[in-house]
């Protein structure tokens, strides 16, 4: 028989070396009560004895936006499922209290809140700033006050994490990465040219702007050509991955913000993205969606976080059919608009996606739960991509004059009760 001892040494995950004894060598280590020791034969019930423990192997947490009518115990709770995931450190990509104000005591509540669940971490978290954290100049004298810089970098073993600040309503404005913040991170990237990765945090997606020179995000793609790395956002709270840059930008849904949960399809839904940086390659990225992180007993803990409700209509149920020549459309995704009388432009209110059969259901609040009673224009548009929600324009498969609501000549009328609708498109 030979005996295999192998070290085990575990922090939340595998931590440890691989030491091999035969005949009696390295008894120093079979004694070791940290190290796994097992009899081999000829013939094992086991794959290897190769622990997946490298000891540059980590992995870190993301945590996605909090608000926009955020939902009551939802990102509490996710600090505990986080603890049970037991990542080394937590990051996050803004938005994580509602903000929006300039009093004073509201400001200081809401990040006393905040911070009473961020504590709880069992490691580090680190905070980055979205529009509801630095609304106003105020907001962003009390982000000072507590938290000091709004964009920083730290390194881990052999990676490089840059938070940066979109939010700048004291210069550049809005969704913007100021001159100054430009230049720190030229610097930063040029002294740190040597990493193995790179990753990026902050909440808007800026490269899905117009202008990338005015914006600021040009010159942060500029600074990271030509090396690995990542960027994650929020600010949309729907899940999607843009190729960009040579690389893969990422992002995330929510983390109680508010959201309409339709689901995966949608890219909605309750998340932290877990990523391991590997020694020798690119690092391991997967969803968790947060309803399938539970503790042995199946129940999370109770939690006293109120959600912050938004002003809602009466909906009424919509289902309907969507053909084209009179045969069913499948993956398109249709659009209510409501004409806005003051404004005279019109409003997205409401939307749903095609099945095989051309069955759709639409949502304006919560998942499937229909649309308000009145008058509409209906806009239809097919990327190939899935559920298109109109923040960044694709072009669609179908005629173009059903993709814009000043153009389309669906109309439809929502009454009050159950409806059902069925639209034809004309091909030609």
């Amino acid at each position: 028989m030979k005996q295999f001892a192998l070290g085990l040494a575990t922090a939340g995950l595998l931590a440890g070396v691989i030491a091999l004894s035969r005949s009696g060598a390295a008894p120093d280590k079979l004694d070791d009560p940290s190290v796994l020791k097992i009899e081999a034969g000829d013939k094992n019930p086991w794959t290897s004895l190769k622990l997946n423990n490298d000891p540059n192997q980590f992995t870190f947490a993301v945590v996605s936006d909090r608000t926009g009518g955020h939902r009551e115990k939802v990102f509490s709770r996710a600090v505990q499922q986080v603890n049970w995931l037991q990542p080394q450190f937590v990051l996050s990509v803004g938005d994580l209290i509602e903000g929006y104000t300039v009093k004073e005591e509201t400001i200081d509540g809401e990040w006393n809140e905040f911070d009473g669940y961020v504590k709880r971490f069992e490691m580090p978290f680190f905070y980055v700033p979205g529009n509801h954290d630095l609304t106003n100049k105020t907001m962003v004298t009390k982000w000072g006050e507590r938290y000091g810089k709004r964009y920083y970098h730290f390194t881990y073993r052999g990676a490089l994490f840059l938070c940066l600040c979109s939010e700048n309503p004291q210069s550049d404005g809005m969704g913007t990465i100021d001159k100054e913040q430009q230049e720190w991170l030229a610097k930063t990237v040029e002294a740190n040219k040597d990493v193995k990765w790179t990753f990026v945090f902050l909440h808007k997606p800026l490269w899905t702007a117009k202008d990338l020179d005015k914006n600021g995000w040009a010159p942060v793609e500029k600074a990271l050509a030509g090396r690995k790395h990542n960027v994650f956002v929020g600010h949309v709270h729907r899940y999607q991955v843009f190729e960009r840059n040579g690389t893969q930008y990422y992002q995330l849904a929510t983390t109680g913000g508010g959201s309409r949960m339709r689901g995966p399809q949608y890219g909605e839904f309750d998340q932290v993205m877990l990523i391991t940086m590997k020694p020798n390659g690119p690092p391991v990225l997967v969803n968790v969606d947060l309803t399938g992180v539970l503790p042995p007993n199946l129940k999370l803990p109770d939690s006293d976080e109120k959600g912050r409700p938004v002003k809602k209509k009466d909906t009424f149920a919509v289902a309907g059919k969507m053909t084209m020549d009179g045969k069913p459309l499948s993956g398109a995704t249709v659009t209510f608009h409501s004409l806005n009388a003051i404004t005279e432009k019109y409003v997205h209110v409401c939307d749903g996606l095609t099945d095989d059969s051309g069955r759709f259901n639409v949502t304006t609040y919560a998942k499937f739960d229909g649309a308000p009673a009145g008058e509409y224009v209906v806009t239809v548009v097919k990327t190939g991509k899935g559920y298109y929600d109109g923040e960044i324009p694709d072009k669609t498969q179908l005629p173009e004059k059903y993709a814009t609501p000043t153009t389309t000549p669906l109309k439809i009328t929502i009454k009050e009760g159950t409806n059902d609708v069925n639209l034809d498109l004309e091909g030609k």
